[in-house]
Order: C-alpha cells, then structure tokens, then sequence
C-alpha cells in the first residue's frame, strides 16, 4: 500500500476530476441533445408522433444501454492496468479488440426484436396506432445501434487515456449533422424524399455511422492512440480478455438495463394511461435526461480516477476521488432541481408550442411530472456517481443487486400501485421512480463508505 503522503491533495484530485470530467459531460449533453433534437423534429408533426417517438427510443434505449454497459467495462480495465503500468500498451490494445468482439456480437440477437418492434409495443400495452409509427421510427433507428456501440467503446478508450476531447468534437458535429439529416428526410426538404417517422430514425443511423468513422479515423491517425494498433490482427481471440470483458462487463450491463428499462417501463405505463399523458412523461423525461448527463460525466470520470488510483494501490487517493466527485455531483443536482421547480414552461416549449390550446394538457402535466423530477434529481445523481465509483474498483456484481431491488421492485411496484391504485395517475409513475432511486442512491453510497471506511480497496 503506497503511503498516504504520495496520494494527490484534495485540490490536486479536483481539477484532474474536473478536466477529465468536463469533456465527458459536454459529450453526453451532445448524445442527449441528438435524442432530443429528434423528438423536437417529431414535435412538428403533432403529439402523437412524439408519444410514437418516446416508445420507439425507450425501447431502443433499452437495448443500446446493454451494449454501452457491456463497453464500459473497458474504462476500467484500462484505467486499474494504467495505474499498474504507466505505459502499458499490449494489454490496453487487447482490452479494446475484445470490448468491440463484445458489442457486435450482441446486436444481431437485438436486431431480430427491433423488427418486431410494432407486435412488443402492442404486447405492451400500447395504442395499436401509435405502435405502428414506432415501429416506423425502429425501421430506420436499429441500424444506429452497431456504429453507435463501436464509437462509444473507442470514446471509452480516449477517455481512459485521459484524452477524451476528440468524443466532444465528433458528437458536438454529429449534432448539426442530425439536425439537417431529420430536417430533409422527416419533412422532404433539400430534395430527400418525405419519409415521415422512418425519415427520422435513419437519420440517427446516418448519424453514427458517421460518429463511428470519425472515431476510427481518430485512433488511426492521432500520434498518442495510434501506438496501440487497436485493428491489427482484429480477427484474432484473446480469450482471458474477452472472458474479462464478460465478467466485469455484464454486472454493468444488466445494471444500467435495469435502470433504464425502469424508464422504459414507466413510458409504457403512461401509455396505458393515454396520449397525453405519454406525450407529457415523454418531454419531461428528456428535460431530466439532459440535466442527468451532468451526473453521468461525472460518475465516468469517477470510474477512471478511482480506478488509476485503484491499479497503484493508493488507499488514501481512491478515497479522495470518490468523495470529491459525489460532493461535486450532489451540489449540481441542486442547481438542477431548483431549475426544474422554477423555470419549467421555457424547458417545455423547447419541444411544443405552450401556448396552443391544443396542448394545454401536455403542458400541465408536464409541468407536475418536472416537479417530481426536481426531486429525484438529487438522488438519481447521487446513484450514479455512487454505481461510477464502484466500477472504479472493479466492484459490479453487488450494484448489480441494489438496481434489481431499488428499480423494479420498489420503483416500479410503487409507481405502479400509485398510477393504478390512487388518483395520482402519471405523478404516481414519477414518484415512484423517485422512491426507487432513492433508495438505490442510499445503497451505492452505504456499500462506497464501507468499503472506504473498512480499506477494502
């Protein structure tokens, strides 16, 4: 165990927190912004293409969340073997070959459910109508799903590197790229056909793919990443690694399936409540997305600092970047929060005219589900920084159990009895979600001080 005298001072962890953190964010903002651009675009068409939109995306959501935790394994592989070994090359280049063999073997088996996207909404519970426009959208949004996997573990590689500023300059392009890809092929201007619903999902597919080649071409040319020689002998398996990816990976990936599919399931209930409802829970959930990206930056960020600090043995260093990164996280979240509570009809007619009659009711509803969203602001935040830390120390399996409790059998046991059982209808579905990630919150950051408290690092 190195001595505490060697670990970086509190302010030294901050600003290396903040630097790598700050890239991380603006690169999740822009990922949020694209979903969001796309369900603004949708917005023009009428509420029911949104709520369409909303189903569609939620379940793709659901299944794209599985591969990214699949990947993020790599940032902590790489980040404990840097800590080991400053200049580690070969095992950092196998850890990435083996993340990517990861994430293209599991989109066929997601393909082949997107085709039936229409038959699981209805399965669901949805409109019949509007699960035929999703699964329009879903004809065109699957083939996002590969290249949008393959940019976001060599985004993870960067990261870990501590170089993550070229993800930040690809999607902050990509953003403009879909804007004008959802604007010509949604409505049939600039001479693209007027494909409706379908325009828009391949318009995000159109988008990653060119995310993907512009990562590619990154760690192909860049001095420092091309020493890695990440694509050379691609083909060849590393067994170890990729059982390691597995092993690390999955817990993640089953963790984040569980909190998004938590949303999921939650935009699926309102359906059953109706389109306004679901048309409502649809823009307040993307105002809560885009502030919870602040947060997850951090949380990633967290995974990489603990995680070096980790690989060196250093006790006192893993603590302190831990801490410094919740404590940072939870003040944002209160800014957030108070912003949700007090300014929520400028977030809302981001997405619909608040002024039309006609949508008066998705305003009002929207209104109080942000009010609940304030809330749960503070420990949505607090849960996932809690869940980056731990990845950071390779601990996965146990968060793993905490989001299977706190999300669906509290969150969506109470949501569901609340919306179902008592007047309360959506605010029933959001306070629900509250009380689930409460708890999950409460759990991460009891098991992180133990752990901290006990040296189990």
């Amino acid at each position: 165990m190195r001595p505490s005298l060697t670990s970086p001072s509190w302010s030294a962890e901050t600003r290396g927190l903040i630097a790598l953190a700050v890239p991380l964010i603006l690169g999740n903002v822009a990922w949020s912004l694209i979903a969001a651009t796309d369900l603004l675009l949708l917005g023009r068409l009428g509420p029911d293409a949104v709520g369409a939109g909303a189903l569609a995306i939620n379940l793709y959501n659901g299944f794209l969340i599985f591969g990214m935790g699949l990947g993020t394994a790599v940032s902590a592989m790489i980040a404990r073997e840097r800590g080991r070994r400053a200049h580690s090359v070969r095992e950092i280049r196998r850890s990435v070959r083996q993340s990517l063999w990861t994430v293209g073997l599991v989109c066929p088996p997601m393909w082949a459910l997107f085709w039936h996207t229409e038959a699981i909404l209805i399965a669901l519970g949805q409109d019949p109508g509007l699960a035929a426009q999703g699964g329009l959208i879903m004809d065109g949004l699957q083939w996002a799903l590969l290249p949008y996997l393959v940019f976001f573990v060599l985004r993870n590689f960067i990261g870990a590197l501590e170089r993550p500023i070229w993800g930040v300059v690809i999607m902050v392009a990509a953003l403009p790229l879909n804007f004008l890809l959802g604007w010509a092929l949604i409505f049939g201007h600039a001479g693209a056909p007027a494909l409706g619903l379908l325009g828009a999902g391949i318009a995000s597919s159109l988008t990653t793919v060119f995310m993907a080649l512009a990562i590619i071409a990154v760690v192909l040319l860049d001095r420092q990443f091309r020493r890695y020689y990440l694509f050379g002998r691609f083909w060849a398996p590393d067994w170890p690694h990729f059982r390691q990816v597995w092993a690390l990976g999955l817990p993640i990936a089953i963790t984040l399936a569980l909190e998004v599919t938590v949303f999921n399931a939650a935009t699926f209930l309102m359906g059953m409540l109706g389109r306004a409802p679901l048309a409502a829970h649809a823009i307040a959930i993307q105002i809560a997305a885009l502030c919870f990206m602040v947060p997850m930056g951090m949380g990633q960020a967290a995974t990489v600092r603990v995680g070096l600090r980790f690989g060196q043995k250093d006790r006192v260093g893993v603590a302190r970047a831990g801490w410094i990164a919740l404590i940072i996280g939870v003040g944002f979240a209160v800014v957030t929060g108070l912003l949700l509570i007090l300014a929520p009809r400028p977030l809302i007619a981001i997405f619909i005219d608040v002024q039309s009659p006609a949508n008066a009711q998705v305003v009002s509803l929207a209104i109080s589900y942000l009010s609940i969203g304030a809330l749960f602001q503070l420990v949505d935040c607090t849960q996932v920084i809690g869940a980056g830390v731990l990845r950071g120390l390779h601990d996965t399996r146990v968060p793993m159990l905490f989001a299977a409790a706190g999300y669906w059998i509290i969150g969506i046991g109470v949501g569901t009895f609340l919306a179902f059982q008592t007047p309360l209808a959506g605010l029933g579905i959001w306070l629900g979600l509250a009380v689930g990630l409460a708890v999950v919150a409460c759990l991460m950051v009891w098991r992180w001080s133990i752990r901290e408290r006990l040296g189990l690092i």
